[in-house]
């Protein structure tokens, strides 16, 4: 193992030996660090006074005791925050190599200000960061490690299976969407000795991504919740996405199971040449579906009568992956229904905001195939009084697809029955107008996502808006619709259901 420099502290005074009121139980040896991640030692304290115990590529989010691993971007060069997490009291902190070595004399002279953080420079400290949290998951042989992609769902699917399970297993999962290939890793170091089943979602923005975070967790039990279109301006076909999403089975071993949707027009590629079980889930696992409306949808399931308390066809059917895995897993319908009960909306995500006037806030993220399915249910959703009222903004990430897009949701849009619409954003507004009847008051248009174009749109609904109306917001996390949402709840003494 060639050291840049020494790893022991300049001072040579046992400084490092003041980290011992400090419990030792670091998530990675040095001598595990440096094997996972083929990384060198800069400077630093020696093996026995090695210890970090959280991980963070965000200076903000850096703790005393923690690792930093700083990213370099197409814009930004995370090298720059090391001093800011440096003074969080961060002990060790990853670099790149081409920086360890153009910067040896800085790294002398933040080791010289803090002796007791070691340094370690890696080829490339993403990879890095991969690297050392599969490491890490390994250490834990006995944690049942459940993965879940699709288009959309990901993350419904995740929080209703965590629930379920949780009625039984002491259950880990990332927190809120960390899900790419920064995220995933960073969930991954929250994995306990304590936890027994891990339920991760795994995302992807680009090609390779899916096989590189999937041999990070390496699941042995797969989830897809369908093939859509996100992400089709990057990967330009369903074909392409299809293939990128299979690669959460890249790791199967004989005794791994992959649950697969029934009704995916891929589901035949998706089964081909998979090791170990393939389970498919779908409608037909239940009975006597019935629809709530904004309460949610009712449905027997091995003879008990359930309740998910998310409104929508595409929230079901991802109940329905999580009833499966579930079932594999041996929980028993009680422990199902009990776990069903208790989910809860994250937001942006089927958030239901009730009030004298109901906000349906959907708006954490957008693609065809939420669009169609939050335009879907809303259509269906039957009001005792009041009426409906529609505000959807661009879908993002589209490419050469998004003119076609954008004209499909404004024509979907105008058979929800909505008493007004709003298109907003550059795309939507362009399709609202090439697709709607110029002059309707019904109709309103607006290019761009400032604060001035929303403040049009609450005034418009502040004018518009009143007892007992419903209003479902929908478009891309980009977009801040929720925004809207914040400046009207107040005035319609809006509140959580």
């Amino acid at each position: 193992m060639k050291h840049i420099v020494g790893v022991e502290s300049p001072r040579g005074d046992g400084f490092c030996n003041s980290m011992q009121s400090i419990p030792k139980t670091s998530l990675l040896s040095l001598t595990e660090l440096l094997a996972a991640t083929g990384g060198t030692p800069v400077l630093g304290c020696p093996e026995k006074d090695f210890f970090f115990d959280s991980v963070a590529t965000d200076s903000r989010s850096a703790v005393a005791g923690g690792m930093f691993i700083p990213l370099v971007g197409e814009f930004q060069d995370g090298h720059g925050y090391i001093p800011a997490a440096l003074e969080k009291g961060v002990s060790v902190v990853l670099v790149n190599r081409d920086f360890a070595a153009s910067s040896l004399d800085q790294i002398r002279e933040w080791h010289r200000l803090y002796p007791t953080v070691t340094f370690v420079a890696v080829d490339h400290t993403m990879y890095g960061l991969q690297a050392a949290a599969a490491a890490y998951v390994k250490k834990f042989p006995q944690l049942i490690r459940i993965g879940i992609t699709g288009s959309s769902g990901k993350t419904t699917t995740k929080e209703i299976l965590a629930s379920l399970l949780s009625t039984r297993f002491d259950v880990v999962m990332n927190k809120g969407n960390l899900n790419s290939e920064t995220g995933l890793p960073l969930s991954c170091f929250e994995i306990r000795s304590h936890h027994q089943v891990g339920v991760f979602e795994l995302g992807m923005n680009r090609k390779g991504e899916m096989a590189e975070i999937a041999g990070v967790l390496s699941p042995a039990f797969g989830v897809i919740t369908n093939i859509g279109t996100a992400h089709i301006g990057i990967l330009g076909s369903k074909d392409g996405i299809a293939q990128e999403k299979k690669q959460i089975f890249s790791n199967f071993e004989k005794d791994s199971v992959a649950f697969i949707p029934a009704m995916d027009s891929y589901k035949d590629f998706l089964k081909e040449g998979l090791a170990g079980k393939i389970v498919e889930y779908g409608p037909e696992m239940v009975s006597s579906v019935a629809a709530l409306g904004l309460d949610g949808t009712s449905f027997d399931y091995q003879g008990l009568t359930m309740n998910l308390p998310l409104p929508g066809r595409a929230n079901f059917y991802d109940a329905l992956a999580a009833l499966a895995v579930a079932q594999e897993l041996g929980l028993t319908p009680e422990e199902m229904k009990q776990g069903l009960a208790k989910v809860q909306p994250l937001f942006g995500r089927s958030q239901v905001l009730k009030g004298n006037v109901t906000f349906i806030q959907d708006c954490y993220n957008a693609n065809p195939d939420s669009m169609e399915a939050a335009l879907d249910f809303f259509s269906d959703l039957e009001l005792d009084s009041g009426r409906k009222v529609l505000v959807i903004g661009d879908m993002l990430e589209l490419g050469v697809a998004s003119e076609e897009a954008h004209r499909a949701a404004v024509s979907q849009a105008q058979k929800t029955g909505s008493a007004l619409m709003i298109f907003l954003g550059d795309a939507m507004s362009a399709a609202g107008n090439s697709v709607c009847s110029s002059g309707s008051e019904s109709v309103l248009s607006l290019t761009g996502k400032g604060q001035d174009t929303i403040q049009n749109v609450v005034e418009k609904l502040a004018s518009f808006l009143q007892a007992g109306d419903v209003v479902l917001l929908k478009g891309s996390r980009g977009m801040g619709l929720e925004r809207i949402t914040a400046a009207l709840q107040p005035i319609f003494q809006g509140g959580q259901a």
